[in-house]
């Protein structure tokens, strides 16, 4: 099959690799028909953290489940599926918390989604069942559905962790695609004012068509005094979802004494003065999104309502034998999210 492998900083190319079978009884094997590159993807396409090279990429998809292991009677071959990047298993503590991000029983080397076959473990209850087939949905419906695989729901994290509720104001950092979904979250939870921190014009526009009542431009010290004059104080809740250290000092400054900051940017620097926090009573939550949570409780229905239309992130699509395009899209800032179509629905 064809698969996607990391060469070395600023390479992927895609290869003949063998087919993945069940190894395990919880186990499924998903035939792709979209996926996509994350941002997460571009910390090791540019070097910044390490990854083995010849190891296979991807953790979003979509697809129709071809065989399934002896132990999943919940899905069956011949569904469409939402493949979520968090595998969890339902049963573990942290699953029935509501934290399947951190699932007790993942197997961590269920990875490679950039191909035209996967293989997900826990799939009884990590995968997430979709309606008809490929072929029943437009386009359009298709790449809303496919951010349900990880952005759509790192987005509603950040919401959910910022405990955003009705009438809140809320700010989101950054105007990525899991930024841009932290807007739809934050306006889907019932925030009334949203300010998304954004200085590129496409990535604005878009951010003001998914909610955003505001925004603001600047960075850093000037933009914490933007905020808190637009806000009189500060806000209800932040979400955070850059991960970078300016973000984070940025997203501590701007809530008002007693507000939550959603973290899912994932960390660039392992340390952080919480002294900040505890002056003003500002709560820190967040970490890996508990998509099948999400997705089986709000996410889904809200997508096949048209409540919410998040596939809009993706503004370039690309084939499967175009992976390397894909990528430079968005290392290069030429696409918001790249969308990778596999096959034919």
């Amino acid at each position: 099959m064809k698969a996607t492998v990391f060469i070395k900083p600023g390479k992927v190319e895609v290869q003949n690799l063998d087919k993945p079978v069940i190894e395990k009884e919880t186990d499924a094997i998903i035939r792709v028909v979209r996926a996509c590159v994350c941002g997460s993807d571009l910390w090791w396409y540019r070097g910044i953290s390490e990854h083995e090279s010849g190891s296979a990429v991807g953790h979003e998809a979509i697809g129709v489940v071809e065989t399934v292991g002896s132990a999943v009677d919940t899905i069956k071959p011949g569904d469409f599926v939402v493949v979520p990047f968090t595998h969890g298993c339902g049963n573990c503590a942290a699953c029935l918390a509501g934290f399947d991000g951190d699932c007790l029983n993942r197997d961590s080397h269920s990875v490679g989604y950039q191909a035209e076959y996967l293989r997900y473990d826990n799939a009884n209850w990590g995968l997430v069942k979709i309606p008809g087939q490929p072929s029943d949905y437009s386009e359009e419906m298709l790449n809303s559905l496919l951010t349900l695989s990880d952005v759509m729901a790192t987005g509603y994290h950040a919401a959910a962790t910022a405990e955003v509720k009705p009438g809140d104001t809320v700010v989101v950092m950054g105007d990525g695609a899991v930024g841009l979904c932290g807007v739809i979250a934050a306006k889907l939870r019932g925030a009334t004012r949203i300010i998304a921190m954004s200085r590129h014009e496409d990535r604005q526009k878009l951010a003001l068509e998914f909610g955003a009542t505001d925004i603001v431009a600047e960075r850093g010290d000037e933009a914490v005094a933007k905020v808190l004059e637009l806000t009189d104080g500060g806000v209800d809740a932040v979400l955070e979802c850059v991960g970078n250290e300016q973000s984070v000092e940025t997203a501590l400054q701007v809530g008002r004494p007693g507000a939550i900051v959603g973290r899912v940017g994932i960390p660039q620097k392992a340390e952080m003065n919480t002294n900040r926090l505890f002056r003003r009573n500002i709560g820190l939550r967040g970490g890996i999104a508990a998509v099948t949570t999400y997705d089986k409780a709000t996410l889904l229905d809200a997508v096949l309502n048209g409540e919410i239309n998040p596939g809009k992130v993706f503004t370039q699509s690309f084939a499967l034998d175009d992976i390397q395009a894909a990528y430079a899209a968005m290392d290069e800032r030429k696409a918001i999210k790249s969308l990778v179509v596999v096959a034919d629905k």
